[in-house]
């Protein structure tokens, strides 16, 4: 296919509105009574086959009655051609795989995309899908830099679509009745939300320059980053290591817990953003960034939260690999995506609970019951049946925290942050790191 750059793409969106639409799914007689009333499904393109695929392919087994594989995308001819055939078993049907999502978007068929690319292309990505007009489940972080979630909140108000970022505890049944309790009092005042994190990740090695394998679309996976020679070492998972692409482990999982942390205090936007970090463990590696950090976001009012994020290091906090840790004046709760346990001032379990169904916590792709409960929630709020437990505002701030923290690891700066729109107070230091180089073509416009 020829390549286009954003620019090439806009040209042609006339084609959506003329009702043009390529390829088309290749049924099987077995699975002609579930695509029966599509037109009560939602037709959906999955862009990216890595390992979120493989949560969203278990939650589309669940809600199939609600959905169809109308496409599906990857830059790597073999791993989308892969993940297409896997869905034969549990949907009944092999969806074409395609190499450029521009395809997907050009169909007027497709109501919505799942945008589950490298950080890099989460904004770019899903703007252009909103511009073509399709529904976006995106995956986290929401954005690559700060500009992005500016950027994302005006093509929402502009193009009238739901846009979900894939913050699945939001729709996790404890973690919403716990936030409840907690904002009505359960252990009195809170005054700071520990988000931690570990992972025992091994050295990635040094990469060798070399010409990108065969059926790898190294230029389309770079797409909106300019443009560098491919490394082996990069286009499975360790470009999360590398600032052209990724947004570090704070991007990478931060996320989630940041998002539940904000729920909890009900806060927008810190003031002060200190940071300690360093790379501390297999130094003679590629990795390029902080594989340790810990962060302090302090907010009007003296409420925090704090980050303890330990990439390559396995040891876990209170039992759990990930979650958060809430301090009020009458007690502590901690919170996983498995459940949670609140505690009196002396240490005291007074109350537990668990998820019926458990997540999976452990694994790097995520996944389980919550991830279901996510989308089935983004499929009804598309319908107009029901409110996002996903709000974008809500998305864009939460992973602003992640871009805050990177740039006082970047600086090694304390930054002093406007609570009420999240600019950082220092001019020289917004036109260097608010936004990014793009490829030419490739900026993001509205």
């Amino acid at each position: 296919m020829k390549k286009e750059n954003r620019r090439d793409f806009i040209k042609k969106t006339g084609a959506v509105a003329a009702g043009i639409t390529l390829g088309g799914p290749a049924i099987s007689a077995k699975s002609y009574r579930r695509i029966m009333g599509a037109n009560e499904r939602l037709n959906v393109g999955i862009i990216g086959c890595l390992r979120r695929a493989g949560a969203v392919r278990s939650s589309f087994t669940d809600l199939q009655d609600q959905v169809h594989v109308a496409y599906v995308c990857d830059v790597v001819k073999e791993r989308r051609d892969k993940y297409a055939a896997s869905l034969n078993e549990p949907l009944g049907y092999v969806p074409p795989a395609v190499n450029d999502f521009r395809e997907i978007l050009a169909d007027n068929k497709v109501d919505a995309v799942f945008n589950l690319t490298p950080d890099h292309w989460h904004a770019p990505g899903s703007f252009l899908a909103l511009e073509a007009g399709k529904h976006v489940y995106v995956e986290k972080p929401l954005t690559h830099n700060p500009r992005e979630g500016e950027l994302f909140l005006e093509f929402e108000k502009k193009y009238e679509k739901v846009v979900f970022m894939g913050t699945q505890q939001r729709s996790q049944a404890t973690a919403r009745k716990v936030v409840k309790e907690l904002q009505e009092g359960l252990i009195g005042d809170i005054y700071e939300v520990l988000a931690h994190y570990t992972n025992g990740r091994t050295s990635i090695g040094n990469g060798k320059v070399m010409a990108p394998p065969e059926g790898f679309d190294w230029d389309l996976f770079q797409g909106p980053a300019p443009r560098q020679e491919y490394m082996d070492i990069l286009h499975d998972y360790n470009w999360h290591w590398f600032w052209p692409w990724g947004t570090g482990e704070t991007g990478n999982n931060a996320t989630h817990e940041f998002d539940v942390a904000r729920w909890i205090l009900q806060v927008d936007h810190p003031e002060e953003v200190q940071c300690n970090a360093g790379k501390y463990y297999h130094r003679d590696d590629d990795w390029t960034m902080y594989d340790t950090m810990d962060v302090n976001m302090i907010y009007p009012g003296g409420k925090r939260i704090r980050w303890d994020g330990r990439s390559r290091t396995g040891h876990s906090i209170l039992g759990e690999g990930r979650g958060n840790v809430v301090y009020g004046s009458e007690g502590t709760v901690t919170i996983s995506r498995n459940g949670y346990k609140v505690y009196d001032l002396r240490g005291k379990l007074l109350k537990e609970e668990n998820e019926t169904t458990q997540s999976v916590t452990t694994g790097l792709g995520g996944g389980g019951d919550i991830t279901t409960k996510h989308i089935q929630n983004f499929f009804q709020t598309v319908r107009g049946e029901a409110k996002p437990n996903s709000v974008l505002k809500e998305a864009a701030e939460s992973s602003h925290l992640n871009h805050l923290a990177n740039i006082a690891y970047k600086t090694g700066l304390n930054l002093k942050v406007d609570p009420t729109n999240g600019h950082i107070l220092d001019d020289e230091l917004m036109k260097l790191y608010w936004t990014r180089e793009y490829e030419p073509g490739w900026e993001p416009r509205i």
